[in-house]
């Protein structure tokens, strides 16, 4: 397959403000649905000096693998999404199936949209 046939299916998801283990929540969940530029496996690393982390991961929404299933976090997570406007609302309709989400702020340009959304454990996980 080339890159041609994937062009605008792209998008790059940052988390800010959580721990280690909810971002790899996120990202496994994710992993679950779409192809990306990690492993679902890959564990991440806390910042140094106490410092707030921005993990990040590139995720290719051309299609849908398997949906991704509900998942509990430790606190809410902010997350920003940015690509064309299909790919983001392809990526965040997996986000919705996973996690409770609610819309921050979004950001609209010709081509690409970014938006921002905090996430907290999905419906059927334990509290």
């Amino acid at each position: 397959m080339n890159s041609t046939e994937h062009h605008g299916t792209e998008v790059l998801v940052e988390l800010t403000g959580s721990s280690k283990e909810d971002a790899n929540a996120v990202f496994g969940a994710l992993c679950t649905a779409f192809e990306a530029d990690r492993k679902a496996d890959e564990e991440l690393h806390n910042g140094m000096d106490g410092r707030p982390m921005v993990w990040s991961a590139t995720y290719d929404v051309f299609e849908v693998r398997e949906q991704a299933a509900a998942t509990r976090l430790t606190a809410p997570v902010t997350v920003t999404l940015q690509g064309g406007y299909r790919a983001v609302e392809q990526l965040r309709e997996q986000l919705e199936s996973a996690f409770a989400v609610q819309e921050e702020g979004s950001v609209s340009g010709d081509q690409e949209k970014e938006v921002q959304l905090r996430l907290e454990s999905g419906q059927g996980t334990s509290p």
